[in-house]
């Protein structure tokens, strides 16, 4: 790569060359396995800018001698700001009518344990809990939800359940009244998911590059959706054997809409839309 500056004469706070994104590119792709494109050389000058501002400093140069440098603190807030946390409740909706009819296929059997691995702001595994109340007809169906992300600002966000009402436009007005409750005063514009969902859910910062996890299955099934595309192949292969131990015989894992696992094929296959099961285990579950 063109080692000079990315925008020499720019009108640019901070001075960033072609150097500290590469710089950048090793360090988050060591951290938390990203692997950044040149395109993104804007993106990250902008959300790295406000880093250096709040640490005081006044170059690239300086702030990423500091994270080589060890500063654990910043070493989070770097993480957090490269990381992309786009969501929405029941996204690629099918995935939940196929995950209720997996669970409903194993009723009285066992307490089902499901698990979000990328749960961003938590729209994500709220809808995985909305969807198992739904399946079960009642607010204590015999579900917990693990639900984790790399990131813990977004999991602070999540934890809460607070969101803004325009997170639910697309939803049903019968789900918005049955599983949220409207904000009022300060919060006027605002619902929170209700306390059963959350009782639901446990939420715990992990990052999937890390040699070993904070996790326990074994899982019905893991949600692992629209994070994988910014892995390179070695490091999606490094983690979907990680989970082949954590799921069960007929559990599932589910993909984003434009993840594939076909160089992988001798750990999951296909076996629906983005669903796939362990290699060993071959059935039919294309619902």
């Amino acid at each position: 790569m063109n080692t000079q500056a990315v925008n020499k004469n720019d009108s640019r706070e901070f001075y960033f060359t072609a150097k500290d994104f590469e710089r950048v590119s090793k360090l988050i792709y060591q951290h938390a396995g990203i692997a950044l494109n040149p395109s993104k050389q804007e993106m990250v000058y902008s959300r790295l800018a406000r880093r250096l501002r709040a640490k005081g400093l006044t170059s690239f140069e300086d702030y990423l001698s500091l994270l080589e440098g060890g500063d654990a603190a910043e070493w989070e807030a770097f993480t957090n700001s490269l990381t992309t946390n786009l969501t929405a409740f029941f996204r690629e909706a099918h995935h939940f009518q196929i995950l209720a009819q997996h669970v409903l296929a194993k009723k009285n059997r066992h307490q089902i344990q499901l698990w979000c691995s990328a749960s961003s702001t938590g729209e994500e595994p709220y809808s995985m809990a909305m969807t198992m109340v739904e399946a079960f007809g009642t607010f204590t169906p015999p579900v917990h939800i693990l639900a984790t992300d790399v990131d813990t600002q977004v999991l602070a966000k999540a934890q809460a359940g607070i969101y803004s009402m325009e997170r639910l436009e697309k939803m049903p007005q019968e789900r918005i009244k049955r599983f949220f409750l409207k904000g009022t005063g300060n919060y006027a514009g605002m619902v929170r998911v209700r306390r059963e969902l959350q009782d639901m859910v446990t939420f715990r910062q992990v990052n999937l590059l890390d040699k070993s996890w904070p996790v326990r299955g074994p899982f019905d099934a893991i949600f692992c959706r629209n994070v994988m595309i910014y892995f390179d192949k070695l490091t999606q292969r490094r983690i979907l054997e990680k989970f082949v131990p954590l799921l069960r015989p007929d559990g599932l894992l589910f993909a984003g809409h434009s993840e594939s696992f076909h160089h992988a094929a001798d750990l999951f296959l296909p076996c629906g839309k983005t669903v796939y099961e362990v290699s060993a285990k071959p059935r039919d579950c294309d619902v």
